[in-house]
């Protein structure tokens, strides 16, 4: 039964007055529980009439919300208006104060920021020149990296955001080039063509305000998604199921970072095995460690603890790099497999470049040359109809990329992130879109919102209390800038990024992980399986809601997390990952209802100020829990 079964609504008709008059002004607003003592709030589940009084102070605020279907806020069409509003107050009003807030706290999460921005560039370049057969390859990535990020950082409307590779964007481009294949058209023309429907595509949603459908993703959906970034970030640095990356695969005697050293004498890949484990769990531990300086007793002053707290990441990866290459300089441990000079990644046999050198033609002694930096738009091998058939996988790709950028951006702009500077969900549609157009156009990878790099800049240049809640945030446009001027300075100097060992990335890959790990009121709940009811946290969905429906709740977010984590890892279906992703929205707003009160799903689904309005009016209620009695469900 639900916990609130055991607490009567009781209501006054003064309240009764109040609420009619509040419907009489707005017509979203909800209704006073108009029920007797044997009415309870799993009763009825759709009628207005079984929700706490919220007041009108609180439905003037509603327009702040973006909480749950309830108090969504709804735009109102109007054609390029929304881009307008969103430049004026965004970069119109705030970009002066965002490109000279600096401090130390800039230069520290540049660094830190840097180090989780270059990795997966070279890495997902890397694995792209697989699945592209070298068209695309590391350069591509590292110079996609640094023009976007620089080009954001200085006209994007929201500059927390970090953009860069993704999963499943990775994987769309392999299902692009094995269709390519499939029609005998050259991959880097194809995907072009893709690329520009693309763009095509985010400047009509942008236009026609196509992004009020993010405002319904609530709560339920970011978590999801959230939790299944940070599990990749996580997974992928521990040891991940579907490929060989992360530490455990170091204890695999043919794992591919043994190959170059194998014969060798002295060589021991368990030492290396060993040594890679420390390294990597090593800069994880020491980073957090260093993370709780600030609220620690240590250090002489105040502005010593925070300094340590702003270089923590950055100062374990250099510990443990100098470890690494003095301590144990003949211990050999995997390095990243950097470009030998800034080149496209596709060297061609001969002047037609269709095929890779050395690999497509053993005969051929010297290589034609490197493939010409702007894609040939019309090297269609004769089929004219490919420009207008790419239009079809672009609506998938403008799908995946639209719920990827949107829900990162309303995962950072949680009003629980304190986060002043405003919005500009149309504008930044655009200005994705045409990074995608030029990249699509150089033959350069796709970059959207990378979640939990995004997430962790917003954690690093937040200003926290001791219990990890937002006091603000530090806004600014340059820590971004910093990065990307750094990845495109690194371009220039590959060899000094490679004395950084895999190992210590992993690492990092970690703390990023568990860093938006951390902040997941999902994961909260799932591990409450495992707890005492007793025991369990003090939040207002274990004080009014049952633990039975609560983890009936989690136990359907797990299995949607679940589906996306197994179809983003099995290749022959991950083209079908956006469309995961967007069913979750109407799960949340047709499904669940029948399952859970309305009530619960405020509980359990809405932002912070719907819930302490609900609370505010529970007491008035006098339906205070009594949390021991209902727990022994």
């Amino acid at each position: 039964m639900s916990m609130a079964n055991n607490f009567p609504i009781k209501q006054s008709n003064a309240g009764n007055e109040e609420a009619k008059a509040v419907n009489e002004e707005k017509t979203n607003s909800k209704c006073f529980h108009q029920q007797d003592t044997s009415h309870t709030v799993d009763q009825d589940m759709t009628d207005d009439s079984m929700h706490p009084t919220i007041s009108a102070d609180d439905e003037d605020n509603k327009d702040q919300d973006n909480a749950s279907p309830t108090s969504t806020r709804k735009s109102r069409f109007n054609l390029c208006g929304n881009i307008i509003n969103d430049v004026k107050q965004t970069i119109g009003k705030h970009w002066i104060q965002e490109m000279t807030n600096f401090n130390q706290k800039t230069i520290a999460v540049s660094f830190f920021l840097f180090f989780a921005a270059v990795a997966p560039a070279i890495t997902f370049g890397a694995i792209y020149a697989k699945v592209t057969h070298n068209y695309i390859g590391a350069v591509e990535m590292l110079a996609a990296t640094a023009w976007c990020g620089i080009f954001y950082a200085l006209v994007g409307g929201m500059p927390i955001m970090i953009n860069g590779g993704t999963g499943p964007v990775l994987a769309f481009s392999g299902v692009l080039y094995k269709l390519s294949q499939s029609m005998d058209v050259p991959f880097l023309t194809f995907n072009a063509w893709v690329g520009l429907w693309v763009c095509a595509y985010m400047l009509i949603g942008a236009v026609t305000d196509l992004n009020r459908i993010i405002q319904y993703a609530t709560r339920f959906t970011d978590e999801i998604f959230a939790l299944l970034i940070s599990a990749i970030f996580i997974i992928d640095a521990l040891g991940s199921p579907f490929q060989p990356v992360g530490l455990y695969y170091y204890f695999q005697e043919d794992h591919k970072s043994h190959d170059e050293n194998e014969n060798e004498q002295d060589y021991s890949y368990i030492a290396t095995a060993l040594l890679s484990l420390v390294l990597g769990l090593g800069t994880t531990m020491v980073a957090f460690m260093l993370r709780k300086v600030k609220f620690s007793p240590f250090c002489c002053s105040a502005s010593v603890r925070s300094s340590v707290t702003d270089f923590s990441v950055t100062a374990a990866i250099l510990f443990f790099t100098v470890l690494d290459k003095v301590i144990f300089k003949n211990v050999d441990t995997e390095t990243l497999n950097v470009p030998d000079k800034f080149a496209p990644s596709f060297n061609c046999c001969t002047s037609a470049c269709d095929a890779f050198f050395p690999d497509d033609c053993p005969n051929v002694e010297v290589a034609w040359g490197r493939r010409p930096w702007i894609v040939d738009l019309f090297d269609l091998n004769g089929k004219t109809w490919v420009p207008f058939m790419a239009a079809l996988p672009a609506l998938l790709a403008f799908v995946l990329v639209f719920l990827d950028d949107g829900i990162t951006w309303h995962l950072i702009n949680h009003p629980s992130h304190k986060l002043k500077h405003g919005v500009s969900y149309h504008y930044d549609t655009i200005i994705v879109g045409f990074m995608i157009g030029v990249n699509s156009v150089l033959g350069l990878p796709w970059l959207v919102a990378a979640t939990v790099r995004s997430l962790n800049h917003l954690h690093a240049l937040g200003n926290k209390t001791s219990d990890n809640k937002f006091i603000d945030v530090q806004e600014t446009r340059l820590s971004n800038l910093f990065v990307h001027v750094m990845v495109l300075a690194s371009i220039f100097a590959l060899n000094v990024i490679k004395l950084i060992p895999v190992p210590v990335l992993y690492g990092v890959f970690l703390f990023m992980g568990l860093v938006s790990l951390s902040t997941n009121q999902m994961w909260g709940r799932f591990m409450m399986y495992f707890m005492q009811p007793s025991k369990y946290p003090d939040h207002p969905y274990t004080k009014h809601v049952s633990p039975r429906k609560m983890h009936c709740y989690t136990l359907i977010q797990m299995g949607l997390f679940g589906l996306l984590y197994a179809v983003k890892s099995y290749k022959t279906i991950s083209i079908a990952f956006p469309l995961v992703i967007a069913a979750c929205i109407p799960i949340r707003l047709y499904v669940l209802p029948r399952i859970f009160s309305q009530d619960e799903l405020i509980l359990l689904d809405a932002e912070d100020k719907e819930i302490d309005a609900w609370m505010r009016d529970a007491a008035d209620a006098g339906i205070e829990a009594q949390v021991d009695t209902s727990r022994s469900e």
